[in-house]
């Protein structure tokens, strides 16, 4: 093993251990909101949360971004780098964020237990497993993107290429809005329009891996 593969992987390492932790932390929170607004266990209808703690939340998710995009920009060498890290960090948070409440307080009880996944800038609502299925996509390609950095084959995005990856990311963000009316209306979420998920996924992983299969050969843009 070279002396830059060793030194990836201990990057790699220390990330993981980085997100797991702050995963942790993210859990641990929730563990006491729950305790105070559903002492009965988690469930829809959501009970009204008031104002001060609903913006202080928010600005708890935006502090988690933040953090993490500064870990990766202390360990990234370049633009590449830097997005490859904190994607990854975040899919390895969002993950053992399910996995700690699930050690913590058993819950979710299946995959497909609703959730509330995020509240920038509107509520998303989702069952557990479509970002869980993101986080591991994100994982897995932010590992690629190192390997191949690493190897001195760096993967080139097109523009077009990345309008088109933003576009699949807008498309799933976009499959986890629909149910917030009915949440607003104090009603539980009825459908998750897992085709619009799978669009959304299915072409963002697409276009990924035409690009890295064509990067070698294919002429490009570089952004």
């Amino acid at each position: 093993m070279t002396d830059t593969s060793r030194a990836l992987y201990k990057k790699i390492l220390l990330s993981t251990i980085f997100a797991i932790a702050m995963a942790y932390l993210e859990s641990a929170v929730v563990v006491y909101l729950r305790e105070i607004y559903y002492p009965n266990g988690f469930h829809f209808p959501l009970s009204r949360i008031d104002r001060p703690i609903m913006l202080t939340e928010i600005g708890r998710e935006a502090a988690t971004m933040v953090m993490l995009y500064a870990y990766a920009l202390t360990i990234g060498r370049n633009r590449r780098e830097t997005f490859a890290y904190f994607a990854m960090n975040f899919g390895i948070w969002d993950i053992w964020y399910y996995l700690w409440l699930k050690i913590l307080i058993n819950w979710p009880v299946s995959l497909m237990d609703w959730d509330v996944l995020f509240l920038i800038p509107v509520p998303w609502f989702g069952p557990v497993l479509a970002p869980v299925l993101v986080s591991s996509a994100l994982i897995v390609c932010s590992c690629i993107v190192l390997v191949l950095e690493n190897r001195g084959d760096p993967l080139q995005m097109r523009l077009v290429d990345w309008l088109l990856v933003n576009a699949a990311g807008l498309i799933i963000v976009w499959s986890f809005i629909p149910e917030f009316k009915s949440v607003q209306e104090a009603l539980p979420p009825q459908t998750y329009a897992w085709w619009v998920f799978a669009l959304g996924l299915g072409g963002g992983l697409l276009v990924f891996f035409r690009r890295v299969m064509r990067s070698r050969t294919a002429p490009h843009n570089k952004i």
